[in-house]
């Protein structure tokens, strides 16, 4: 067993989280790209934190990773008795149920993550990418959380890479011509946001990827500009994430009627996420295969 993958081992044993299973399947070289990825801890280029979160700083029942509070598996929270049978839905930290839109993966679509093409080649052992998955289709217990748990799940993958790691574009399963840079700027971290047009069920629709915790954008990228598959979208970073060197990939439909560009040139880059403005989706219904 290699130095990066005892050290990928004895983190995940000391918290405890219940992404333990998939980690060892990654180290042992089996069949790991059948098994959507659990939430472990990063080991890539940590820093330490800039605002102290330790143990203490979590709700009771989570535990610190990185940025984020993750709830110790086995906490019922909002599984018991009187929980709404609401599968788009999280309890918040005072106890109040939101729900929220999202897109699935298609059941067609398969489920294992190291079956799609990524910006970025894999930085897991073994060969693998992601390291933390889409959660927003699971029961409120497995989602993850920040540290007033507060937020909702986790919308994306997270896939560690060594920072300054050249990120390219993907174009998307059905893709029609080029995409475009619908923004660069703060976001998660400095991000680039393209947008891209799909053929789907006999019509078009705009989709936007998000591409997080970036270190820098690409030199000469600007909002309206025509962007190829292959191109350099920016490099692998941790802005936004101090402690966490990778790249948060999120996709998102652009909802019918929505000039997404107009909004964002008017009020700026938080309109990707605004809820009437996006849905958010599982990549996998988009990535292409490899």
């Amino acid at each position: 067993m290699g130095r990066r993958a005892r050290v990928l081992y004895r983190q995940a044993v000391r918290f405890a989280l219940p992404g333990l299973l998939t980690l060892i399947v990654s180290v042992l070289g089996t069949a790991a790209a059948e098994l959507p990825p659990r939430r472990v801890p990063f080991t890539f280029e940590r820093a330490a934190p800039k605002d102290g979160l330790a143990a203490a700083g979590c709700p009771p029942g989570t535990l610190p990773d990185g940025n984020a509070c993750v709830r110790l598996p086995g906490d019922d929270d909002g599984e018991g008795p009187g929980a709404p049978e609401l599968p788009n839905a999280h309890r918040e930290r005072g106890g109040r149920w939101a729900p929220y839109a999202q897109i699935p993966r298609r059941p067609e679509r398969p489920l294992g993550y190291d079956l799609y093409t990524y910006p970025i080649p894999p930085g897991l052992p073994g060969g693998h990418h992601v390291v933390s998955g889409y959660d927003l289709d699971r029961p409120d217990a497995e989602q993850r959380r920040g540290r007033t748990l507060r937020a909702v799940g986790h919308g994306g993958v997270d896939l560690p890479q060594a920072r300054g790691t050249p990120v390219k574009l993907v174009a998307l399963e059905h893709q029609k011509g080029d995409g475009d840079i619908l923004y660069t700027g703060p976001l998660f971290g400095t991000t680039v946001v393209t947008r891209h047009t799909l053929r789907e069920a006999g019509q078009l629709r705009d989709y936007v990827v998000l591409y997080g915790h970036l270190d820098a954008v690409a030199p000469g990228l600007a909002s309206g500009t025509a962007i190829k598959d292959g191109a350099l979208v920016g490099f692998v970073g941790d802005t936004g994430s101090p402690e966490l060197v990778h790249l948060h990939l999120e996709t998102r439909r652009v909802r019918e009627g929505v000039d997404i560009a107009a909004r964002v040139a008017r009020s700026g880059g938080a309109e990707v996420l605004a809820d009437d403005a996006t849905v958010v989706c599982d990549p996998r219904n988009v990535l292409p295969l490899r």
